[in-house]
């Protein structure tokens, strides 16, 4: 199967985390905002979103188009695609397991994206700085430790400790890579100064940016450098 990615064309967002994935399993896919010529590109994507000739419309992107089915929400996307591609184990329990994983990771992005926009996701940065302050302080102070505590845990009990979930590479372990990435692109720092505790998870980013597919497309045009439209945003100034 052919599969469809819609998100928008400029930033990694949510929408890397479906990227990883399908790059992982060698999928056959298109990243349909990032292209051009007859049924591609932004107006394909907002044509979904308006709902034409959709029954089920997405709300926002990401979404994936597979076959006649038009899947959305991150984690949702990739409870589909995780058997499809071999990247979930087979049994019940560990995709539950998996899929609550993941759910958690998407509730760190969303504490990732208040620490710059803590009042209002229409105001421009600059209209909140004393709230990103504070707000960025806390999640530096408390949140940020929080998690990756709770994924050092996850990796320390599925022994040997090398994946999140089961004896193989998941989906799971691709986001742990990117919120490492993340975290390290918008708070250097202080990421400097906590990996230490987090060896577990540290290791697995690691490992997971060896691999031969994701090296590959770490290394290509296809991967859309961090920048200050995404959710990880470096300001200097939070970063503390």
């Amino acid at each position: 199967m052919r599969y469809e990615l819609y998100y928008w064309p400029g930033i990694q967002g949510r929408g890397e985390f479906i990227r990883l994935a399908l790059e992982e399993a060698g999928a056959d896919y298109v990243d349909v905002a990032r292209t051009s010529g007859r049924g591609r590109g932004m107006d394909a994507l907002m044509r979904f979103l308006e709902g034409r000739g959709v029954p089920r419309p997405p709300f926002a992107p990401p979404f994936l188009k597979a076959g006649r089915q038009v899947i959305g929400q991150t984690a949702n996307i990739l409870l589909f695609l995780g058997p499809r591609l071999g990247l979930v184990p087979r049994a019940e329990a560990d995709r539950l397991w998996a899929h609550q994983l993941q759910l958690t990771i998407i509730d760190l992005l969303d504490e990732v994206h208040e620490t710059h926009h803590p009042i209002a996701s229409s105001l421009y940065y600059e209209d909140q700085k004393p709230a990103a302050k504070r707000r960025a302080a806390d999640f530096i102070r408390n949140r940020m430790s929080n998690y990756l505590a709770h994924f050092e845990e996850v990796l320390a009990r599925n022994r040997p400790g090398r994946h999140m979930v089961g004896a193989r590479l998941s989906y799971v372990d691709l986001s742990i890579f990117q919120i490492v990435e993340g975290l390290r692109y918008a708070f250097p720092r202080v990421m400097a100064r906590r990996e230490s505790r987090y060896a577990r998870v540290i290791a697995l980013h690691d490992r997971v940016a060896a691999r031969p597919r994701i090296a590959a497309y770490l290394a290509s045009e296809r991967r859309i450098p961090f920048n200050e439209s995404g959710i990880f945003r470096h300001y200097p100034e939070l970063d503390r």
